[in-house]
């Protein structure tokens, strides 16, 4: 075995660790609260000591927030990939387009984990008070981005305009699903497309919301 095969082992074993103790973790919340539930309860679900989850997560706030932030770093990753003379709003729509459709032609189990994560975090006010805590820093990140593809200053206007419509069309297409839509890729996906599509629809001259 070389040294690069070593390296993408440890690699493998470590990603292995940290989605068990993510899983670990939710099922906990779901089951018996998050308040309830403590960090050596957690490690001990996956055999691993407390300090191999704090190797991890920082905090229990940390690694049931993990997959958002997750999604985060894909989105920002596709949104870098998009062509350079793309307007920024629908640089933003397509790389969240990207990021969903990796996730439905992924793994069950990495649908199934973002469906748990949403509910835990939606039915915990904790977990749902700290998820719009992170969402300012996810903002600024967004707002980097848009800026730095605008060739514009990290305080530019527009940049921070995008981003707040852009979050905002993103809210309103979880909040549309409807009871438990949220838990259904499918019509999460449909109506986050949904929203996309009309906010992409009114900002052009002459729209028509019947089309």
């Amino acid at each position: 075995m070389t040294s690069m095969d070593r390296i993408g082992l440890r690699e493998r074993k470590k990603q292995k660790t940290r989605l068990a103790l993510v899983d670990a973790a939710l099922d906990l919340f779901a089951t018996q609260g998050y308040e309830a539930t403590t960090v050596d309860q957690i490690a001990a679900a996956v055999e691993v000591s407390p300090r191999t989850f704090f190797r991890y997560f920082a905090t229990k706030e940390d690694v049931a927030l993990s997959l958002p932030l997750d999604g985060l770093e894909i989105l920002l990753a596709e949104l870098a990939a998009r062509p350079a003379q793309e307007p920024p709003f629908t640089a933003l729509g397509h790389a969240l387009r990207a990021m969903v459709t990796m996730l439905e032609e992924g793994d069950l189990a990495d649908r199934t984990r973002f469906l748990k994560a949403h509910e835990v975090i939606d039915d915990t006010p904790a977990l749902f008070a700290g998820s719009v805590r992170r969402m300012m820093d996810n903002e600024r990140r967004l707002v980097a981005e848009i800026a730095r593809r605008e060739g514009a200053e990290p305080d530019d206007l527009l940049s921070h305009f995008v981003v707040a419509l852009f979050t905002t069309v993103t809210r309103i297409g979880f909040e549309h699903c409807g009871p438990g839509g949220v838990h259904d890729l499918t019509a999460l996906a449909e109506h986050l497309e949904a929203t996309l599509t009309l906010a992409e629809r009114s900002l052009c001259p002459g729209w028509d919301r019947a089309r």
